[in-house]
């Protein structure tokens, strides 16, 4: 017997300026199913889902939902059919608490007095917990969302769907910002969820992901649908070449290292956060011409801190940091940018970009003031426009509008490509890079692995700070292993697996 179908999308298309998001799409989903849209970052997948959550109306197209045809003319009208959506970037409130945002526009109500309505936190907190110890999403109701970290932010985004009894369940790109071990748990949660009775679409470019828990996968290539698969048929291979559109190597062929003189040399670095506990301890490490040096270890234990240190981002409590043998400790961002680093930061949002600016502006945003961006102090707009072209075109950027597209209105992965093309663009003697592929599409991961191999063939100086250990174990000729702050191994790349890799990351020393 056919199952449900309760999801239908036909012919769907949806046109903005310069480009077509979605091109005469028709897919059909399951009762029950985890269904996987799977394509590389601007393929239109979350413009689809966009639709089908009521942020977007199709140009041309019709949408069934259990077999009745609606239009969702908002979030408001799907969320009345029952549909949610978990977006790539969290929409909570950062200082109300977890039941707050959960509960907003559905609060429930008592009477003081007998007539005064007022809403019954405590009724709230005791539902949320219900909630997500029924779905194994446990959370504490009463902490506030700026004190909680985003594993956790995920399942607030996630309670508030099943709090407004949501059953068909949209992920966008869920594990983008995830550690390895928070990704296995959210895979998990969401076979808890199909379990009892949820359908869920997940939107992502992880073929691994796909082949551990999706049923079908839908695979779409620039606004096209491709085809739909069975995913226990199919290989990851046949996946990613159905992706990119040719024939794809998960192959990386890497040269010996030809190191040559010290470029970053860190000696007894230590870190300590605003709250002054020390997060990185007595770290001393150095980084040649011509090398990789990865800094491997779970999330959280001071690996990021080390590179904001080098960069600037934060201050050094003790030790020294030098670049070609200058002592550039104390000096502030501006001027290690032009002393030779260039640094890719984990928080691309915050850290790495400015959302209203443009892609141009954001390609320029660390030179504008030189030539040939500027002479005599005034800028050269076309010559700026010119250098982005040439960035977008060659690191593959997706845009609506060009260069002049407004950087915030990119998908996550173009976001992350014009970082890493701007700081490749530099042209450093150093190149810093905190999770240089979280986010991007397999044919954009192996692109950003070549460009990386690419510099350092020139002879640049490569800090490589990574959660992927296939990453580190594939690009590394020098690991260091960082366990609460220490170093607690620095060995040749080819002289360790990963296992021994892992048991350091987890604090077990020899």
């Amino acid at each position: 017997m056919d199952k449900e179908i309760i999801v239908e999308m036909k012919h769907i298309t949806k046109l903005f300026p310069g480009v077509v998001a979605n091109d005469d799409i028709s897919i059909s989903i399951q009762k029950g199913e985890i269904y996987a849209l799977l394509g590389e970052n601007g393929a239109g997948k979350s413009t689809l889902m966009s639709i089908l959550f009521g942020l977007y109306q199709p140009d041309h197209g019709e949408i069934y939902i259990r077999g009745q045809k609606v239009t969702l003319e908002s979030s408001r009208t799907a969320a009345e059919l029952g549909i949610g959506m978990v977006h790539q970037h969290f929409k909570l409130i950062d200082n109300y608490t977890i039941a707050e945002n959960i509960i907003l526009c559905r609060e429930p109500i008592h009477r003081l007095l007998g007539f005064l309505p007022a809403v019954d936190l405590k009724k709230a907190n005791k539902e949320i917990r219900e909630l997500s110890q029924k779905f194994h999403l446990e959370v504490d109701p009463e902490q506030k969302i700026e004190d909680i970290n985003v594993s956790v932010q995920q399942r607030v985004e996630i309670l508030k769907m099943l709090y407004r009894e949501a059953d068909i369940l949209i992920f966008d790109e869920p594990t983008a910002i995830l550690t390895p071990q928070e990704i296995e748990y959210l895979l998990d949660i969401m076979q808890e969820l199909r379990r009892n009775g949820k359908t869920i679409i997940l939107i992502t470019h992880k073929l691994e992901e796909v082949k551990k828990i999706a049923d079908r996968c839908a695979i779409l290539r620039r606004g096209k649908l491709i085809k739909v698969l069975d995913v226990s048929r199919t290989s990851t291979l046949e996946m990613a070449n159905l992706m990119v559109g040719k024939e794809f190597s998960f192959d990386i062929n890497k040269t010996p290292a030809r190191c040559g003189d010290v470029v970053l040399d860190v000696e007894h670095l230590s870190v300590r956060s605003e709250n002054k506990v020390e997060v990185v301890h007595d770290v001393s490490f150095k980084v040649h011409q011509g090398e990789i040096f990865a800094i491997a270890g779970v999330s959280g234990n001071g690996q990021v801190e080390i590179a904001d240190a080098i960069a600037g981002l934060i201050p050094v409590h003790s030790g020294t940091i030098r670049l070609n043998g200058r002592d550039i400790t104390n000096l502030d961002v501006r001027e290690r940018t032009e002393a030779g680093i260039s640094y890719i930061p984990e928080d691309r949002q915050q850290v790495g970009m400015v959302a209203d600016m443009t892609l141009a502006e954001n390609m320029a945003i660390k030179s504008y003031y030189r030539e040939p961006f500027a002479k005599r102090g005034i800028l050269q707009p076309e010559v700026i426009k010119n250098y982005a072209e040439k960035l977008v075109r060659d690191y593959d950027v997706r845009t609506g509008s060009g260069v002049d597209t407004p950087m915030g209105s990119l998908s996550g992965g173009n976001q992350q490509k014009v970082l890493v093309a701007r700081e490749i663009g530099l042209n450093s003697v150093l190149m810093i890079f905190v999770q240089p592929t979280r986010g991007l599409d397999i044919g954009a991961i192996s692109h950003i692995h070549h460009q990386i191999l690419d510099e350092r063939e020139k002879g640049k100086a490569i800090l490589l700070i990574s959660l992927e250990l296939s990453e580190i174990m594939d690009l590394a000729d020098t690991i260091g292993v960082i366990f609460r702050g220490e170093l607690l191994k620095i060995e040749d790349a080819s002289k360790m697996t990963p296992s021994e890799v892992g048991r350091y990351m987890m604090g077990v020393k020899e």
